[in-house]
């Protein structure tokens, strides 16, 4: 019969792995939801101007560093305010400003072989060039579907993807997808 002690180590140990998967499980999740802009001229000036993703592109590229955040995730408030974020941040920041300016958005969620880390994308629907998008700071265009993103954001960071969520503006997920083959 195996006591006290080993029960306690046990939950703790299970209580680690928990808390582990979750600090390494990747970028931190913000949802637009209920998200207020705040009334501040200078940030509102800055969106204002950046009324296309490519400018939002540059934007980020020009103003923002990238900075891991495995549990934190800031509004677009906060990233403009701090120009520190991860691929979530971006992604959020990015969807939410081409949102303002009239844009569909969506956000893809990439999860990858052999590891906890997932990766977002930004994606704007641009009518006559198909879909663009912005991977951490830097924009793309030229795609015809989500999947094409998955496969491209994939190359740049050399993994393999298993499988990927596609969110509306509003964090619905509107499209699935898995790598049935994932071969290395």
């Amino acid at each position: 019969m195996k006591g006290v002690g080993y029960r306690m180590k046990k939950t703790l140990l299970l209580l680690y792995i928990a808390f582990l998967i979750l600090f390494l499980s990747g970028c931190g999740i913000f949802t637009l939801n209920g998200w207020i802009t705040p009334a501040d001229d200078d940030f509102i000036a800055c969106i204002e101007e950046l009324d296309t993703p490519q400018e939002i592109g540059n934007y980020m590229q020009e103003n923002f560093t990238y900075q891991y955040h495995s549990i934190y995730a800031p509004d677009p408030y906060q990233l403009w305010l701090t120009k520190n974020g991860d691929c979530n941040d971006m992604s959020t920041f990015s969807t939410w400003v081409a949102n303002y300016h009239g844009y569909t958005t969506y956000q893809i969620e990439i999860f990858y072989k052999g590891t906890w880390i997932r990766h977002w994308v930004g994606v704007y629907d641009e009518d006559i060039s198909g879909y663009s998008i912005t991977n951490n700071q830097y924009y793309s265009f030229g795609f015809d579907n989500f999947k094409e993103i998955v496969n491209y954001s994939s190359y740049l960071v050399g993994k393999v993807w298993t499988k990927f969520f596609v969110y509306d503006y509003w964090n619905d997920i509107i499209k699935t997808g898995y790598n049935i083959s994932r071969k290395i």
